[in-house]
């Protein structure tokens, strides 16, 4: 098994190269007005009172640090890709936001000290989640822990039969993939949570890392607003099952 930090030039070269066409899957960069309302309520709800320091960690393209911004708060957006955070800062400039994108591994924020860290969708592509939540841990010392996650691969107990039938689905309708390539089967196999993010397994990573009173919500909101126009076959076999992890 390779060491983490070996890890860290392929992770970089992979999502470098899917920065072009990363936002084109509606899942990575939502386009409807409820859904980004429905994101904006839920993270004036869960993030400290604006003006607020916020890290956002495994920024990409900056879908979660916009948000934030324009609810107020001061941003640094935190990525090991370039590619993804040249998009992030062609956005923000689009938008009149000021966001500091910093490049570097999520297990190596900037020090801080930050009111609270947000990550969306991270955990799962890093080598050592445990040491990213405890460097987070130590740049937001009184600060607060928001990952934004979801039910998937094998933490879904219904995937055994779901998932060939949703492969089919989309070959069906000629639904082209979320990324440029398939994750290399080698590295996904070095990535400790490379197949799931079970939410059991989260908080005691999240309580190993130092953090206090773990809590979980499901995303109710999100998940109503995202299904409302999607045909019943996707919502039955790709269903959107989002939840949050809180902590201090």
């Amino acid at each position: 098994m390779p060491h983490p930090d070996e890890l860290v030039a392929d992770l970089r070269a992979y999502w470098d190269e899917d920065a072009a066409g990363y936002d084109q899957a509606p899942g990575h960069q939502p386009r409807r007005p409820a859904v980004l309302a429905a994101w904006r309520a839920l993270l004036a709800d869960v993030l400290p009172p604006a003006p607020a320091r916020v890290l956002d960690a495994g920024a990409g393209t900056g879908f979660v640090s916009l948000l934030a911004a324009e609810l107020g708060h001061h941003v640094t957006a935190l990525d090991l890709s370039p590619g993804m955070l040249a998009r992030l800062r062609q956005k923000a400039e689009a938008r009149s936001l000021s966001i500091e994108a910093v490049v570097q591994p999520a297990h190596a924020p900037p020090p801080g000290p930050f009111d609270a860290v947000v990550e969306r969708h991270l955990l799962w592509t890093l080598p050592d989640p445990r040491r990213a939540l405890a460097a987070w841990r130590q740049v937001a010392p009184h600060g607060r822990l928001v990952l934004l996650e979801s039910l998937w691969g094998h933490a879904d107990p219904d995937r055994a039969w779901r998932q060939p039938l949703l492969q089919l689905w989309r070959r069906l309708r000629a639904v082209p993939p979320d990324h440029h390539a398939p994750y290399p089967t080698a590295l996904r196999a070095a990535l400790p949570l490379g197949t799931g993010t079970p939410p059991d397994q989260l908080v005691a990573l999240v309580e190993e890392a130092g953090w206090r009173r773990p809590r979980l919500r499901r995303l109710a909101d999100v998940e109503w607003v995202e299904n409302a126009d999607r045909h019943p076959l996707d919502r039955l076999l790709d269903p959107s099952r989002r939840f949050c992890l809180l902590a201090d």
